[in-house]
């Protein structure tokens, strides 16, 4: 069952990760299921022990609360320091299975992306309140989970920054529509875009405002 979660805190803790004794404790969150454009980027991260005092673990938050620069020195101290896995479910998989389908596929895959991720007792602390019905090991969903473990914070850093990079690529293939600043949500800026130049292949077909424009 989904956890609740405690009443607020000031920053992420470890007290969800001490609670299970026996197992890895690794962190899951996803970033993108709202753009109109993209894939569903996840991420699963697992904090060795020996780092948790680390001065700039204690930095760990929710990757929306943090600066983009602090993002990527983030990302670049979870990637060198801890075990990282990346999973992704691309446009063509979210409009034929749907997007909650998706992100579910994308969190799989993070954690079998895993350093031995179907040998090792993992157990996974999941943001949000479902448990992805794919992943190769328990785990607990946790409302807010990117505020309150610094394992899934550390995995909203990873996804926030890997996608945030692959719309950056798009964004060169397809220039004509911005992807690199508002990354594929619904903007002011976007919809202009789209209305000027419709859809373009990395769009999400099955989402309403781009299936609208393709059935104008």
């Amino acid at each position: 069952m989904p956890a609740k979660t405690p009443g607020k805190t000031q920053a992420p803790h470890f007290d969800y990760e001490n609670a299970r004794t026996g197992h890895l404790v690794c962190g899951i969150d996803e970033v993108g299921r709202g753009p109109w454009a993209g894939p569903v980027v996840a991420s699963a991260v697992f904090i060795p022990d020996a780092i948790r005092t680390a001065k700039w673990v204690s930095e760990l938050r929710d990757s929306k609360l943090l600066k983009p620069a602090k993002r990527d020195e983030l990302y670049g101290l979870i990637m060198q320091h801890c075990a990282v896995g990346i999973g992704e479910a691309s446009v063509e998989e979210i409009d034929t299975v749907n997007i909650l389908e998706a992100n579910w596929l994308a969190m799989g895959r993070a954690m079998q992306a895993l350093p031995q991720g179907n040998a090792l007792p993992y157990f996974a602390l999941v943001d949000g309140n479902l448990i992805p019905k794919n992943l190769p090991c328990k785990a607990q969903a946790i409302v807010k989970g990117d505020q309150h473990s610094c394992s899934i914070a550390a995995a909203s850093i990873i996804a926030k920054v890997t996608r945030d990079r692959i719309m950056a690529e798009l964004c060169a293939a397809y220039p004509a529509y911005g992807f690199s600043q508002h990354v594929g949500y619904g903007t002011a800026q976007h919809q202009k875009a789209l209305a000027e130049h419709g859809p373009c292949p990395v769009h999400r077909k099955s989402f309403k405002p781009i299936a609208a424009l393709l059935a104008a």
